[in-house]
């Protein structure tokens, strides 16, 4: 059976919902207008060498402490600084700063031929994953394959180790590949090792094709020649 309906109370519940969930939307636009200041900041610290002033020896060792958990962030925040040109900034109250990170990514590769309102536009009308892929193809030419967030925790102590892992597969990689290729890399190295003494050939294979995929057209061929001379 139904239950009764309390009107009274239902209006009540209904209106806290909708005062919350405006007060969140509220202060994210907060959130994403600070961090865009933020940015603006720190390039500032960074020509200006403010550093400095707490006797640091540099503006990495400065940002080692005011992010201790990742620079990666900080980075992201001074590009949208120096890409994006100011009324772009502005509307990010509206867009978010994940989307203008992508943004600033197109922004970057146009320069002065950046078509502002045309990208504007599209953060504003679509959600960020949809976004990010559209900003994906226009910079690459190619369709992302789907994709899906993963989400586990990790203790404060072993993330350093992670962040070092994955900044250094991105160094190996190229600074373009995202931190998910990067982390399947690390995967597939360990996956590689892992089954060159078993019986299960299937996994190296599937390790090995997707290191594969990574390397250069002339690496690729170089590959091939070598695994053609071994087989003969």
């Amino acid at each position: 059976m139904l239950p009764k309906l309390n009107r009274k109370r239902a209006l009540f519940v209904l209106t806290k919902i909708d005062e919350i969930l405006a007060w969140e939307k509220q202060k994210e636009a907060e959130r994403d207008t600070r961090f865009v200041e933020l940015g603006r900041y720190l390039c500032e610290v960074r020509a200006g060498q403010y550093w400095r002033v707490e006797n640091l020896k540099s503006f990495d060792e400065f940002l080692e402490r005011r992010f201790p958990e990742s620079r990666r962030k900080a980075y992201y925040l001074m590009s949208i600084h120096e890409h994006l040109p100011p009324h772009a900034r502005r509307e990010l109250k509206q867009v978010g700063w994940s989307k203008g990170l992508e943004l600033a990514k197109v922004a970057r590769r146009d320069g002065q031929h950046f078509d502002c309102a045309n990208w504007l536009h599209k953060a504003r009308e679509m959600p960020y994953e949809q976004f990010r892929r559209v900003v994906e193809k226009e910079l690459t030419g190619k369709e992302e394959e789907p994709s899906e967030l993963i989400y586990f925790k990790v203790y404060k102590s072993q993330i350093p180790v992670i962040e070092q892992a994955i900044e250094t597969a991105a160094r190996m990689l190229g600074s373009d590949k995202s931190r998910g290729y990067c982390l399947e890399m690390i995967c597939a190295d360990f996956l590689a090792g892992a089954h060159l003494d078993d019986q299960n050939r299937d996994t190296l294979f599937y390790s090995i094709t997707r290191f594969f995929q990574f390397l250069s057209g002339e690496q690729q061929q170089a590959f091939l020649d070598s695994m053609g001379e071994r087989a003969s």
